[in-house]
Parts: C-alpha cells; structure tokens; sequence
C-alpha cells in the first residue's frame, strides 16, 4: 500500500476544525496527518501542537486552488505521499474511511479518484436531509460498476448532469492524477474542473456508495459566499456548457438553482 496523508486546509479560526483533526485521528486504520494553510494564526498553531501533526504554511494571498494544491504537493514532498485526501476542515470522516481506500486500491491500483457517500450535518453537527445527496447517489450509478470505471465514458457521464462526486471525499492518485490537479479560474467548481480533467485522462474513479463522511452544510462555509455573489450560478453554467448545447444548460440551471435553498 503506497503512502497516504490527510493534507487538512485550514482557514483562519474554524470552529470545526478540531473535530476534524479528531476525525482523522481516530481512523481504524492509521493514516498521515497534516495541516496547510495560507492564513496562520494562534489557533490553528495550538491544534497543530495539541496532536502533534505538521503544520506548512504557504505565503501568499489566500486562493482556493493554490491552497489545495499547496496541500497535495506538500504531502507528496514533506510525507512521500502518493495518495492524497485534501480534508475540508467543516467535515468529519468517518472511522472506516482509510480502511474502505485501502480495500480500494488493493483491486484496482490503476485508481486515479477514489471517493464516498456523504451524510450532511448542520453547524451543530446534527443529521440533516440530504435531498441533493439522494440524487447524487443516482448520478454516481455507473461508477457501481467499478471494471468499466475507467472508461472516459462513464467517468464523464457521472458528470454530465452536475457534479456527482462529494469533494472532500475524494482522494487522489498522484501517481496517476499528477500534483498540480487544481486549475485556476474558478472558486466554487475547482473539484468538478479538475474531474472534468481526470476523466479523460487513464485511471479508475472509484466510488464506495457508504456514508464514510459527514458533509457540513452552514452558514460560513464558502459555498454559502458563492451563491449569494451568484459566482456558484457562473461557474456551474460554464461546466454544464462543456457537456451540453446552450438550451439544455438553460433547462439544467433550472433545477439546479433550487438545491441553493439547502443554504437558507
């Protein structure tokens, strides 16, 4: 089993960082841990002494992109990494996380993407509905059907309709996916940008339909700030526009304005 780190991003003081880090610590099986950030303060500095993980702090302006690659390029560099989990600190993974990677790639080595189910959780941590999850669980169906995985077709049909795969539960295959995976341009749809990529290159998208982790849905979290500037709206029609002609981007863009009530 090559080696795998958790490369947490952690912005400024979030109060969900620390069951984070909690999270990651208690995976039955064991797994590298650190933390990167390109806003360092107190707080994020006594977490990292608290448990002992290596903090790395990238200099310059904060920016979505440069800080996740920041994150994979440092656990490969400092840790010997070749995979890589860019852990969201609002979230909580689950203790069977690193065990279902593992099992994983034991089958299929060639896996580029590896990701999960997700259960959504409010601020406090409660379950809540989880209506776009249900129907990204429909959007992920062909990928059940793991020796086809790697066909470019079904790794993009799992996209065509939006962006099925839950980000913080993905973990990347440098050896096969690179380390510079994120591209500029985008603030909301960096991870569906980048998948869009990966699927035409070779690998495997590898998906455990289980809940290995808790998406956090709150009022702070960055997707919030993108659907009140309307970039979330932008960005999602330019992605649509790569798979579709202009009138069914349209009648997409539709349906998928609803899903931002989940942030009222």
């Amino acid at each position: 089993m090559p080696v795998h780190v958790f490369a947490i991003c952690a912005y400024k003081e979030s109060p969900y960082l620390e069951e984070c880090v909690r999270s990651l610590e208690g995976q039955n099986i064991k797994s590298n841990i650190i933390i990167c950030t390109s806003t360092p303060c107190k707080y994020i500095s006594e977490i990292s002494d608290r448990y002992q993980i290596p903090l790395y702090i990238r200099s310059g302006e904060s920016g979505l992109c440069e800080d996740w690659n920041f994150a994979v390029e440092t656990a490969v560099e400092k840790m010997g990494a070749e995979l890589v989990t860019v852990a969201h600190q609002d979230d909580v993974y689950g203790p069977d996380y690193v065990k279902a990677l593992v099992n994983a790639y034991k089958f299929f080595p060639d896996m580029s993407v590896f990701c999960s189910a997700c259960d959504n959780i409010n601020a406090a941590g409660e379950l809540i509905e989880g209506k776009a999850e249900r129907i990204k669980r429909i959007l992920r169906l062909p990928l059940r059907f793991r020796r086809v995985a790697d066909s470019t077709f079904i790794k993009r049909l799992v996209l065509r309709f939006g962006n099925s795969i839950v980000c913080p539960s993905c973990t990347y295959n440098t050896s096969v996916a690179g380390v510079r995976i994120f591209r500029e341009g985008y603030s909301f749809v960096t991870d569906w940008d980048a998948l869009s990529r990966l699927s035409g290159l070779p690998g495997r998208f590898v998906c455990v339909e289980r809940p290995l982790i808790r998406y956090r849905i709150h009022s702070g979290a960055a997707t919030k700030a993108n659907i009140l500037n309307h970039n979330r709206e932008k960005e999602e029609a330019e992605m649509f526009s790569r798979f579709w002609p202009g009138p069914v981007v349209k009648l997409i863009m539709l349906f998928y304005r609803r899903s931002y009530k989940a942030y009222d």
